[in-house]
């Protein structure tokens, strides 16, 4: 607000007036406010008084609430409605900040902001408060903790400043440029110049900033570029206040005349639609600010400096019968605002008090606030009696005089022992919530305990802490709560523990003693893993996704296919899908469908992992059967030949899992409707029945797939909506059976554990004495669990807990298009006889092949595992033998279980989310054989994605066909990345840190290099990959990437997709070339690869002694092929042709690998050389370089 126009009568209110103000009331002060007041010397009032006990508020109509004092005498100069909590912050033209709770003003915290200059806006932040004086901004936490304190230029004076998004700020004033400062990194990041004489009152909407100037104009502002758009002259002298709602844009301020500045009772209103002016509104009281409050209407709060308040809508007349008049203690209204509710009016003026004004006796300052902290009652006041029995009681709580006498437990040395207690662990609650600003961690206080108090550990307490190398250990590490929980050892979730090698020293066959690989879990959106794992152990799905190659760039049945792959190819090793989430995260359907989860979401487990993994399971059903539908083509990716399963446009993903039904709809008048539909999955539907009788898991699929439902329906005969009846009758049945369970409330929940524990009854009555109470065989012996004599063992009590899904199902289709479904044991197996279901027609048997559960675990905020029957043809290529074994896929947690434990659902942490069902002999009714798709077409040439991509550009010639690559042939790699998404780590106490989350990085260039023939040491490929997520930093220094190198639009760069690079890889792969590169195992984890140790050459590890460092590339070409290189940045051609260089020299040097000891002199030598330099290549005189020898000349040539 522009102060310099108001009224004359201010100018007694200076700030040097009330730095020592007598205790002595002003004259205009209403002596009634200030019953029971003590004023402190200084002459500021020491409590918020209300000035009635109690107030009638009539509904709908603003009346007074409360009135306080903020502080004597000294005028507010801005008044703001805390957005987060209940709170109302005031300003004084003192520098002082005072807030108030509640609607009943109560007073929580005060404190000075700024000695001197005058508070001129305020603006409430999820952690704390900002205050902009002249040439101050300040941060403040809400107690008066300062947060930062960022000082402007001293010729500064601003005004005003504008949130616009949770980090950045604008920030306007009386001078020729606007700053917009970051608030995470509390630094100036532009400057945007405006026209003199500045900017004073800041809007923002969807379209543009709005910025009110003193001369009396309004810009609109384009908010990306912050360029004026429009303009509005709106008065011809100043503006004192304006406001923008919807389509509407209202100011007030100050005309010129003869005398001089007169306010304008005019209002005038601009339609922003056609950017004009409409009819202006008259008012009947000097307008200084004016507020929409959009309740039921878009009406316009005017208020004057001398108290009066109307309310008109923007496009109407004015009534004098809506005017209220605000009682002000002194005679000038100096702020206003409104609450986000729109419930409350807070005024302020010119002798310090605050006015507040509600429509309704209870009125809440937001629609949706947090809980206020409040500071603990000192305790010391009122002493309590101390109980000498209780052990724990605090003896702090008993104050003790000070004393010159020995006291009597001061014993003598001889007497006693130091017996430190142990510090207690840090609350978990508050690990949890911590936020850290630099190496400071802040979280609120979770009130477990009392402030700076800790009970007494005596022998027998502290055994607590002495239990803790007794706790079992979990996969989530060492560092939690040493008391045992619910949630068994392998079901809790596991994480990756970082050091300063990253992976390399992380045990994972801790977790995993199998050959089958698991998959990394700290990838965005990882939550998918377990249901990955599930379809790669569905066999005929796996042939047919590996068989699957087609032109699309994100395709998920390619990537999947790929991470399959991998998987195929591990020995236990885990695997991480990123490229596949990076495909993922494109899909709109999947993001319209709330599948993309926030990493902030994901790691605190906000998001509902049962709801989300089943919506999952539907979509990447969905979208396989569409990716496959269509014929692949000859001509995809030069040679990608179609599907040895697919010989018709249908797509095999519809074969396995689609169900052909009927729906009908009978009308009440008799008219029936039947249409012919398809499904991927069912979901449960649960009886609403609660009389606990006994109910097969049968019922109730046969209850779900043939739903009967009664809806309004559209009825052609009747010729609107009417009451119909809705069944669905099944016409084919699939040959894998996905069930959503739907187990998403307690009602559901209560239903399977009544199930269970009816179940568990009468199993209990069924087998009599012959269940045992422990299992007769040991876990650990799981290769036998498979076999026919241990399925003929008598269960034990606990394999009967909790179990309520059969192992089999039978399933028979009636003539009538009707279904039978009955629960399939393994006593049906011995007396109807293995082949008895395949020889009536219409009959089959379904085997459960895998479960997927939710585990909830309020520590971790939960997690989903799978548990999976794992074939014979995987035992028989993983492990060379031929057997099923059940398995719990946790990430990269592998373990074997007892069949059992699949079916077992403990509901208080074990919730079941999908199953999955197989026919009885699948595998034999597919071809399950696979042919690579991936042709040696790939190498050849192919155009760039850029547009001003030119040959001059060219840093590589293509492969020619005499040229393609043999198995053991020589290939030199080298790749280098962006970063996606920083790292992030804690500061230890010790100052060490620990990497929570690595950085996401990306593959940015991709460089192979011919390793032999006439021309050795040219590249082949020199891809740039293409990316269409935001890079954070592009490592210029280390990768030689530079924005703009991976945009289409501009790049000069032979420019391709991430699938394009990928396949050419993936077919030097399987080629079975050699690499040779430094470095090699980050490079392949980045770009998603799964290469045989036997391929990979890295001379990170040729010229490496056991327990030493690591050498870097250059300082080992410097050392032994005396080039210097990766001068100022690096270069993928120079570093792929260096380390080709240097295998070479290692063969020189070995002897071809025969005689080590001469090598391992070497070696020495290098090590001493290294120590001696500091690991540093020294500063070139004439640098020399593999660019300018003959090798890269003839790349010119060519």
């Amino acid at each position: 607000m522009n102060f310099e126009v108001l009224d004359p009568g201010l100018a007694e209110y200076a700030p040097a007036m009330h730095s020592a103000l007598d205790p002595v009331l002003d004259a205009h002060l209403n002596p009634s406010l200030l019953q029971n007041v003590e004023l402190d010397p200084e002459g500021v009032a020491l409590e918020a008084l209300p000035v009635q006990e109690s107030v009638h508020i009539m509904e709908g109509v603003y009346s007074e609430l409360h009135s306080v004092v903020a502080e004597v005498g000294v005028p507010v100069s801005v008044s703001h409605f805390d957005l987060h909590e209940e709170m109302l912050w005031v300003g004084s033209h003192g520098g002082h900040a005072t807030s108030f709770f509640g609607p009943a003003l109560e007073r929580y915290s005060s404190f000075q902001v700024n000695g001197s200059d005058d508070i001129r806006q305020i603006q409430s932040l999820e952690n704390g408060i900002l205050f902009l004086t002249k040439n101050n901004l300040k941060y403040m936490a809400r107690g008066g903790l300062i947060i930062f304190d960022y000082l402007l230029d001293e010729s500064e004076d601003m005004h005003s400043l504008l949130l616009t998004d949770s980090s950045t700020l604008l920030v306007g004033g009386l001078q020729s440029h606007i700053l917009e400062i970051d608030l995470n990194t509390v630094q100036e990041t532009q400057k945007y110049a405006v026209e003199t004489p500045g900017v004073t009152i800041m809007r923002q909407t969807n379209r543009f900033f709005f910025c009110g100037h003193t001369s009396g104009r309004v810009s609109l502002r384009d908010l990306r570029t912050f360029k004026v758009e429009h303009e509005f002259d709106a008065f011809s002298g100043s503006l004192s206040d304006f406001d923008v709602h919807g389509n509407l844009l209202a100011t007030c301020g100050f005309s010129s005349r003869l005398t001089g500045l007169a306010c304008d009772r005019f209002l005038k209103v601009y339609d922003l639609r056609m950017m004009r002016a409409i009819t202006p509104l008259q008012v009947h009281v000097d307008p200084a600010f004016l507020r929409f409050i959009p309740t039921y209407t878009s009406r316009l709060a005017i208020i004057s400096q001398s108290g009066q308040c109307q309310f008109c809508e923007p496009t109407g007349l004015a009534n004098p019968a809506d005017i209220f008049h605000v009682n002000p203690v002194g005679p000038l209204l100096m702020t206003f605002d409104v609450s986000a509710s729109k419930q409350a009016l807070a005024f302020g003026d010119s002798e310090g008090c605050v006015h507040l004004w509600t429509d309704s006796p209870e009125p809440s300052f937001n629609p949706y606030s947090r809980e206020t902290e409040f500071a603990l009652p000192c305790l010391v006041d009122s002493l309590p009696p101390l109980d000498w029995s209780q052990d724990l009681l605090p003896l702090s709580l008993i104050p003790v005089p000070l004393t010159t006498d020995t006291l009597l437990s001061d014993w003598p040395a001889a007497n006693s022992a130091p017996a430190p207690r142990r510090a207690p662990p840090v609350d978990a609650e508050i690990l949890r919530t911590m936020k850290k600003v630099g190496f400071i961690g802040y979280a609120p206080n979770p009130r477990t305990r009392l402030r700076n108090q800790i009970p007494y550990r005596l022998k027998e307490s502290d055994s607590e802490f002495d239990s803790f190398s007794q706790v079992t250990e979990s996969p989530i590490g060492r560092e939690e709560e040493p008391h045992r929980h619910m949630v068994s050892k392998k079901y809790r979730k596991v994480t990756i523990k970082y050091s300063k090698l990253g992976l390399e020293d992380f045990d994972f066959k801790h977790y995993n003693k199998t050959l089958f690989a698991g998959l990394e879990p700290h990838i965005p959106n990882a939550y998918c893993n377990c249901m990955i794992q599930v379809l790669y152990f569905l066999e005929p799905v796996r042939c047919l996704i590996q068989n699957h190659l087609c032109q699309k760039e994100f395709c998920l049945a390619c990537e999947l296919g790929f991470l399959f792959h991998m998987l195929d190819l591990s020995r236990g090793d885990p695997c991480q899908g990123s490229n596949f989430l990076r495909a993922f995260r494109t899909i709109p359907e999947a993001s319209a469908l709330g599948l993309i989860l926030a990493d902030s979401d994901e790691a605190s487990g906000k998001g509902n992992l049962a709801r989300l993994i089943q919506r999952w399971n539907r979509f990447i059903l969905t979208q396989l059967h569409q990716d496959l539908q269509e014929l692949e083509v000859p001509q995809a990716y030069r040679g990608a030949g179609g599907s040895s399963f697919c010989s018709s446009g249908d797509s095999v993903i519809g074969q396995l899992f689609s169900c052909e039904m009927e729906n009908c709809s009978l009308c009440r008048c008799g008219s029936e409707t039947v249409r012919a539909s398809s499904t991927l999955l069912f979901t449960l539907s649960y009886p609403e029945d609660k009389t606990g009788k006994n109910c097969d898991f049968a019922q109730v699929l046969k209850r779900s797939i043939c739903l009967e439902q009664n809806t309004q329906a559209w009825c052609d005969n009747c010729e609107k909506y009417q009451p119909t009846i809705q069944t669905r009758n099944i016409c084919h049945l699939p040959d894998i059976l996905v069930i959503n369970c739907e187990v998403n409330s307690l009602k559901e929940a209560d239903f399977w554990r009544m199930q269970a524990e009816v179940a568990f009854k009468i199993a209990i009555k069924k087998h009599g004495g012959e269940i045992s109470k422990n299992k007769e065989f040991a876990l650990a012996d799981w290769k036998e669990l498979g076999s026919p004599e241990s399925m003929l063992m008598c269960p034990s009590i606990e394999e009967l807990k909790n179990v309520w899904l059969p192992f089999s199902i039978r399933m028979k289709m009636t003539k009538n298009k009707g279904l039978d479904v009955c629960n399939w044991t393994d006593g049906d197996e011995m007396q109807w006889g293995p082949a008895r279901a395949e020889e009536e027609h219409g009959v089959y048997v379904y085997d459960l092949m895998a479960t997927v559960v939710h585990i909830l675990d309020s520590r971790t905020g939960g997690s989903l595992v799978a548990h999976i029957k794992v074939g014979e043809t995987y035992h028989q290529r993983k492990e060379g033998v031929t057997h099923q074994q059940w398995y719990l896929f946790n990430d990269f947690l592998i373990e074997p279980i007892d069949k059992h434990e699949a079916v077992q659902f403990d509901m208080n942490w074990k919730v079941p989310a999908i199953l999955y069902y197989i026919k009885r002999n699948l595998n034999s009714k597919y071809n399950l054989n696979i042919k690579n798709p991936i042709e040696a077409s790939v190498l050849l040439a192919e155009a760039s994605l850029a547009r001003k991509q030119r040959k001059t550009h060219t840093t590589f010639i293509p492969l020619m066909l005499n040229e393609m690559p043999q198995v053991g042939d020589l290939v030199g790699l080298d790749a280098e990345f962006v970063t996606l998404n920083e790292e992030e780590a804690e500061l230890r106490s010790d100052g060490t840190k620990s990497t929570i989350k690595p950085s996401q990085m990306s593959v940015a260039r991709i460089t192979c290099v011919r390793g032999q023939g006439p021309n050795e040491g040219i590249p082949f490929i020199d891809d740039y990959i293409s990316t269409q997520e935001q890079v954070v930093d592009y490592l210029t220094q280390y990768s030689g990437i530079k924005p703009g190198d991976l945009d289409a639009k501009i790049s000069s760069k032979h420019l391709t997709t991430l699938k394009s690079t990928y396949l050419k890889l993936r077919f030097l792969i399987d080629i079975g070339v050699k690499f040779v590169g430094h470095g090699l195992q980050k490079d392949f984890r980045v770009i998603n690869l799964m290469v045989p140790k036997d391929q990979v050459l890295d001379t990170v590890y040729l010229f490496h002694m056991p327990r030493k460092r690591m050498i870097s590339l250059r300082f080992l070409a410097w050392y032994f092929l005396d080039l210097k290189i990766q001068g100022e940045t690096h270069d993928s051609i120079e570093d792929a042709r260096t380390a080709l260089q240097l295998y070479r020299k290692y063969l020189e040097l070995s002897k071809n690998g025969t005689e080590p000891e001469s090598f391992h002199k070497v070696l020495k030598g290098l090590y001493e050389k290294g120590r001696k330099m500091d690991w540093k290549v020294p500063e070139p005189e004439g640098q020399t370089s593999p660019k300018n020898t003959a090798v890269f000349s003839s790349v010119l040539a060519l």
